[in-house]
């Protein structure tokens, strides 16, 4: 009973005598780099110096960020802005508080061998698509470039791509889709050359949404201590994720440290890191609205069959951020 009094106090001791606040953060994905902010945040102190406590809920296949933080298992969740939207749109109130990452890491990376050079020569070609929300990206630039994706003659065959990048190596598909930081070096590591690859960021082809922002639901920001526990959270993430950008090498050992599977490698988390500095590299956190504009324009540019039918209202704010990044 002694030992247990003591670890209540320590824990009610965590920030100067007060009690910590709690926080769950739900991840898009797996722990691994893509997210080291918050583990650097977590690992050296930085929430603990808000008064947070926060709990960081690793991801997977069969988890959906916002299915998760509807159900009340999560405060805060990290997901891609079509999906957010469109989950908006069909009545989950999601709102974006912050925006950590400046760029999209997203892109289709191609065999040369098919004969695949340029976005024309998609046509008649099978390509590899993430679903589960990461698909609206893709349906908007195929609608944008006139392709249909029905496999129809003269459009594109869709083959709904697990995660991970089989499909490209059995040549079930010319292209699939990749992240900058993680499937592509996937890829090369299993001995596919990069000069045998043709790559199509979406970043450059125009077409790049916003990825891992945080949201929350907008009913918890009219509650002021709910609005200050944020400001703590994103102030300390944005700390965090700032330190893993400073510190790359550091920041991927953080992570393999906080990954309970032993499925990550040294390896494979510097390369991620490495990249998604590239990706957080100019953002203090704080939304940009004309890539958010961007955003908008790009899933509403979906022929018939848009992403979102109008434009959001009320699908971000700098209530947050403007108080956490004085």
């Amino acid at each position: 009973m002694k030992k247990l009094m003591m670890t209540a106090m320590g824990l009610a001791l965590l920030s100067g005598g007060a009690w910590a606040e709690t926080v769950k953060l739900q991840l898009k994905w797996v722990t691994q780099a893509q997210f080291a902010g918050y583990y650097v945040a977590e690992a050296k102190g930085y929430y603990k110096e808000e008064g947070l406590e926060v709990e960081i809920l690793p991801g997977g296949p069969d988890i959906a960020p916002a299915q998760v933080i509807a159900g009340g298992g999560a405060d805060v969740i990290i997901d891609w802005m079509p999906s957010a939207l469109a989950a908006r749109e069909k009545g989950l109130p999601l709102v974006n508080i912050a925006q950590p990452f400046k760029s999209s890491g997203l892109m289709l990376t191609c065999l040369k061998e098919t004969g695949v050079a340029s976005p024309a020569d998609f046509a008649d070609k099978t390509l590899g698509v993430w679903f589960f929300g990461n698909e609206y990206p893709f349906l908007s630039w195929m609608s944008q470039l006139g392709l249909k994706t029905d496999g129809s003659p003269g459009g594109v065959t869709v083959l709904k791509q697990g995660f991970n990048v089989d499909p490209l190596l059995q040549k079930q598909a010319a292209c699939i889709s990749t992240m900058t930081y993680n499937e592509y070096g996937q890829v090369l590591d299993a001995g596919i050359k990069a000069e045998d690859l043709v790559t199509f960021k979406y970043e450059e082809q125009g077409v790049a949404t916003l990825e891992d922002g945080l949201y929350v639901l907008e009913d918890n920001l009219k509650d002021p201590a709910f609005e200050e526990k944020m400001v703590k959270f994103v102030r300390a993430s944005m700390k965090g994720w700032k330190d893993a950008e400073a510190n790359p090498d550091e920041a991927a050992m953080i992570v393999l440290e906080a990954d309970q599977t032993g499925a990550q490698t040294e390896a494979h988390q510097k390369f991620m890191m490495g990249e998604v500095a590239k990706l957080t590299a100019g953002s203090n956190g704080a939304l940009d609205e004309a890539d958010y504009k961007r955003t908008v324009a790009t899933l509403m540019a979906g022929g018939s069959d848009p992403v979102i039918t109008k434009e959001p209202e009320g699908a971000w704010t700098h209530q947050i951020t403007d108080k956490a990044l004085q």
